[in-house]
């Protein structure tokens, strides 16, 4: 036993209560961890299936991997991580597991190619030993470590004490512009919150807003299902009644007494401004120049789609260089040498704006700093290397900043100023016009009409079981993809806007049909097996009504 200083406190708990007297105040690192719901059982080679397959190879295996290196040495952290519905379903699909080793198999493949072909390139050959030496370490650990369960390493740091684990909208819908149908926003939230405690095995404290999409009075229906607060863009505290008198580096609490954090805009902008983010530091890894387009086709076919559509491969060889089309050689150890002075660099300017807000409060601040997590390791390759100088730096210097969880603060804090915030997104100009404009507005007249069809359905049919019960359930599942604020978000960025047209119509398209066949009690057996196998997501009690 450790000896006692009369104080009821151990040595270790001293040490801790003085660092936190020490600290003059928090910062909230929040990762919004989602991507749309893709399975495509009926194709042998999906493309969008990548999105999953990249985002496990560059973000969420080395995310863990840096958490796991934290934790051998000692070094205490917190992170507030949100895991969509979609990515849960997805994450624990085992046909998309098995797709994803194959693909995985086939790069560590190309990596070994590509170890050969540039053995006389001095400049590359470096680079093709360091992809097919990390893309084994991911699958060492993905296989082996994890036993292809990546939900259950998120639940293990969350157990730790290291990760607060947010719940969020079943399938990610926008909910500013579901609320025609109040039926739909609780749906959206309530089976999102069933999933989180039914794989967690507890209820969720904090509810991730898809694209911080925020209105009056969506706080009550977080109350609703038990939830103690949530994260919303800056004005959206800022713009509240009254005006809260820390600005965002307090929680204010709401009407239904949940909790509402604001996101910090200056760091936010440090990480995520393409002219003043780090990302988009010359010494990094340039993401739009993959071997993909740049080697013979013929070399590629193998690692191609079928149809020979060339692809990104993730196996880069250039650096950022500057603003010109000529790249030159990515050097990894400039690479790190930056992800380590920008970990400083960011916690150096967290440290003077957290002295400067400690000094004008009545209460430590908090700085909430949320990024969607792709961005660690897909879009900027030495993301995870950044937090994880990030968070040792921060743990060594035992100073003005100390990393924390939203529940941890609100222990703290239990006490926040009274106020409504107003609606608003993370979205371009900071409210809903990027889900609802010119591109994408046929969309929510066919969404509001189907919700209101299936509150008709779900009173018709209280006590539904057998083949009723199934083509009720699939319904409610192609309403919830329907709904998904990917579709629209694509549609109006240009990108894939084809395959997310498609996907928002055949989601419409299969529900109108189970609607008349639940109607006219003709339910094809056949049809809608064959549907429940592709569209599974939720494929348990938790949508029964």
């Amino acid at each position: 036993m450790e000896p006692s200083h009369g104080t009821g406190l151990t040595v270790r708990g001293l040490a801790g209560f003085q660092n936190r007297i020490m600290t003059s105040g928090y910062l909230a690192i929040v990762l919004h961890a989602h991507l749309p719901y893709v399975r495509h059982p009926e194709y042998e080679d999906a493309l969008e299936e990548k999105w999953l397959f990249e985002a496990l190879t560059e973000t969420y295996v080395p995310l863990l991997l840096v958490m796991e290196s934290l934790v051998e040495d000692g070094i205490d952290f917190r992170l507030n991580v949100s895991l969509s519905p979609p990515l849960i379903s997805m994450l624990l699909d085992p046909f998309l597991r098995s797709r994803y080793l194959k693909t995985l198999g086939g790069l560590i493949e190309l990596a070994r190619k590509e170890i050969d072909r540039t053995k006389d390139q001095p400049r590359f050959h470096p680079l093709a030993l360091m992809y097919h030496r990390r893309l084994s370490a991911v699958r060492e650990a993905f296989v082996r470590r994890y036993k292809q369960n990546l939900v259950a390493a998120f639940k293990r740091f969350q157990g730790l004490g290291k990760v607060e684990i947010l719940a969020s909208a079943a399938t990610h819908g926008y909910l500013p512009l579901l609320a025609v149908n109040p039926s739909a926003v609780r749906a959206q939230i309530k089976i999102g919150v069933g999933l989180h405690r039914r794989v967690f095995r507890r209820r969720p404290k904090g509810f991730w807003l898809p694209e911080c999409g925020y209105y009056p009075g969506l706080d009550s229906l977080l109350s609703e299902e038990g939830i103690r607060y949530t994260v919303l863009e800056t004005h959206g505290i800022t713009r509240g009644q009254p005006r809260p008198e820390y600005g965002v580096y307090a929680p204010v609490k709401c009407p239904s007494g949940i909790a509402a954090f604001g996101r910090d805009p200056e760091s936010s902008k440090q990480v995520w401004s393409s002219i003043e983010g780090y990302p988009g530091d010359y010494d990094y890894r340039e993401f739009y120049r993959d071997i993909g387009y740049d080697l013979d086709q013929e070399y590629l076919k193998p690692y191609l789609t079928e149809a020979g559509t060339r692809i990104d491969t993730g196996l880069k060889y250039y650096r950022i260089t500057g603003k010109t089309e000529r790249k030159e050689p990515y050097v990894p150890e400039w690479a790190e040498k930056k992800a380590e002075a920008h970990a400083g660099n960011f916690i150096f300017n967290r440290q003077k704006q957290i002295e400067y807000l400690a000094s004008r409060m009545h209460r430590k601040p908090i700085v909430v700093a949320p990024y969607d997590a792709e961005l660690f390791g897909h879009w900027w390759y030495e993301g995870p290397a950044w937090l994880n100088y990030l968070f040792r730096k921060i743990a060594q210097e035992q100073g003005t900043v100390r990393l924390v969880t939203f529940s941890e603060y609100l222990a703290e804090y239990p006490a926040s100023q009274n106020a409504s915030p107003c609606a608003s997104s993370w979205g371009y100009k900071g409210f809903s016009e990027v889900w609802l404009n010119g591109k994408n507005d046929w969309i929510y007249p066919h969404l509001h009409r189907a919700a209101r069809l299936m509150e008709k359905l779900a009173v018709r049919h209280p006590k539904a079981r057998g083949l009723t019960l199934r083509a009720l359930n699939q319904a409610r599942r192609e309403l919830l993809l329907a709904q998904s604020s990917d579709w629209a978000f694509m549609i109006n960025s240009g990108a894939v806007a084809d395959y997310a047209t498609r996907r928002t119509r055949t989601h419409l398209l299969r529900f109108n049909r189970l609607a008349r066949q639940i109607q006219t009690k003709q339910i094809n057996k056949d049809w809608l097996s064959a549907i429940e196998q592709q569209d599974n997501i939720f494929a348990d009690p938790i949508l029964a009504p």
